[in-house]
């Protein structure tokens, strides 16, 4: 359970963990980065940055290469997903860039060292530059093969005390089939960890799910793209789908 700094300024959450899909980065060019997009991140992190909100940010690397695509073509899966860790990175920097842009101070932090371009992952340090009011990015996932970055974004918000898990994709919610393929798909407001097992729902994978159960770490699944969502998640306004566990 989260032991953050206690909410000022009214806002519902006070430390956020913002998990940022890859492949969302990309936006609508399928692979690399969409510059403007990671702009727009930017500036909506900054506005609930401004408000006092303390913010983690995980981003996985399918835009320019995913470990288990790589096994699939021939590629050693171990060295397949080194090589998406080194994606993440990527994503990292860029979104740092956009961010210091943007006027805010941040840290990457790596699961693998890398002296040369960031820090290593060092958890009290991590919550140190929160306190301070900079934005950390978490890279290079959890550091070891067959672990997604879904893992890596639920072990650092547990580890940093997170009162949250936003979970950003291109839809708004979590639904009961793939809305983009059933016309009728019905999305879910809120729903508990034991409904999301019992109706086999698509959260995130198991391992990842399975960390935020047993450590009562709520999920929030939402639109990455209705630009000002970030800032209604934070405010608690009613948005996406949360995952908790009352399921409401």
């Amino acid at each position: 359970m989260s032991t953050a700094a206690p909410i000022r300024n009214g806002m519902h959450y006070q430390r956020i963990l913002l998990k940022l899909s890859g492949e969302a980065l990309a936006a609508g060019q399928g692979s690399g980065i969409d510059a403007q997009l990671v702009s727009r991140v930017a500036r909506e992190v900054a506005q609930i940055h401004a408000l006092g909100v303390q913010v983690g940010i995980v981003v996985g690397g399918g835009n320019i290469i995913r470990g288990g695509t790589a096994s699939g073509q021939g590629i050693d899966r171990v060295a397949g997903d080194h090589m998406g860790m080194l994606a993440t990175v990527i994503n990292c920097l860029a979104l740092q860039d956009a961010l210091e842009k943007a006027g805010l101070q941040t840290r990457v932090t790596t699961a693998i060292r890398m002296d040369s371009i960031a820090e290593p992952f060092i958890r009290r340090r991590a919550i140190r530059h929160l306190e301070k009011g900079r934005v950390v990015l978490f890279a290079a996932g959890t550091g070891n093969p067959y672990f997604t970055t879904d893992s890596a974004a639920a072990l650092r918000a547990i580890e940093i005390h997170a009162d949250v898990l936003l979970k950003a994709t291109k839809v708004d919610g979590i639904y009961d089939a793939d809305p983009n393929k059933v016309a009728d798909a019905k999305r879910y407001d809120a729903v508990s960890y034991r409904e999301v097992l019992d109706r086999e729902l698509k959260v995130m994978d198991t391992a990842a799910f399975a960390l935020c159960r047993e450590n009562s770490m709520p999920i929030l699944v939402f639109d990455l793209f209705a630009e000002g969502n970030l800032m209604k998640a934070v405010n608690g306004e009613k948005i996406g789908t949360i995952v908790n566990s009352k399921g409401e």
